[in-house]
């Protein structure tokens, strides 16, 4: 007979796998255990394997559920009513939010994707690429040559990712600069440098 769901499991392995990535996230792929990283969540061993029957598994989880938190944040912040700047500044916006407390998911979703299969590796692609082209319809609103002639769409959509993706490893919550405020200036680089892109 298969193991019933408590009524609490998501909450509970919304912790475990907070707890694990930031195990992983500390130690590396290749240095954390799946002994590890059941002590750091407080549950057996056999409990873990239970749920994640490898670290594969387990690795894809905790991208998995941080890339959806933050396509759903994404989605709901996309207003195709506001004006274009308004819209793109909602979309940083909603990242960097959801990127707040989620520096160990995001140091294991940019070190540890070459651990996983190729179809755990697509199934993830598949939720980037949902992500990035909300970005990247807005900026090319804002310039539609960047569709024309020379393929400049993406690069310059990947640069504002690039911004928001490395944030974890230079801001810090309390600082002199918010996430609000970086998103105004991540927002701003893109909207004022982009005019200049040809």
């Amino acid at each position: 007979m298969a193991r019933t769901r408590a009524s609490d499991f998501a909450e509970k392995q919304q912790e475990l796998l907070r707890s694990a990535a930031a195990v992983i996230a500390e130690l590396g792929m290749d240095k954390a255990s799946m002994a590890q990283i059941a002590d750091k969540a407080g549950v057996s061993k056999a409990l873990l394997y239970h749920y994640y029957p490898g670290k594969d598994a387990l690795i894809f989880a905790i991208i998995e559920t941080h890339l959806t938190e933050v396509d759903e944040a994404v989605a709901s912040a996309d207003n195709a009513a506001l004006p274009e700047r308004d819209r793109l500044r909602a979309l940083v916006g909603a990242v960097l939010d959801v990127y707040r407390g989620a520096d160990n998911e995001h140091v294991v979703q940019l070190n540890a994707k070459r651990a996983l299969t190729e179809d755990q590796r697509q199934a993830l692609a598949e939720i980037e690429r949902r992500i990035v082209r909300r970005f990247s319809v807005v900026i090319d609103r804002i310039n539609p040559a960047l569709s024309g002639g020379r393929p400049l769409l993406m690069p310059v959509t990947m640069s504002l990712f690039g911004m928001m993706n490395w944030v974890y490893m230079w801001f810090r919550e309390g600082g002199p600069v918010t996430r609000e405020d970086y998103a105004d200036i991540a927002t701003t680089l893109i909207l004022e440098g982009v005019k200049a892109v040809r």
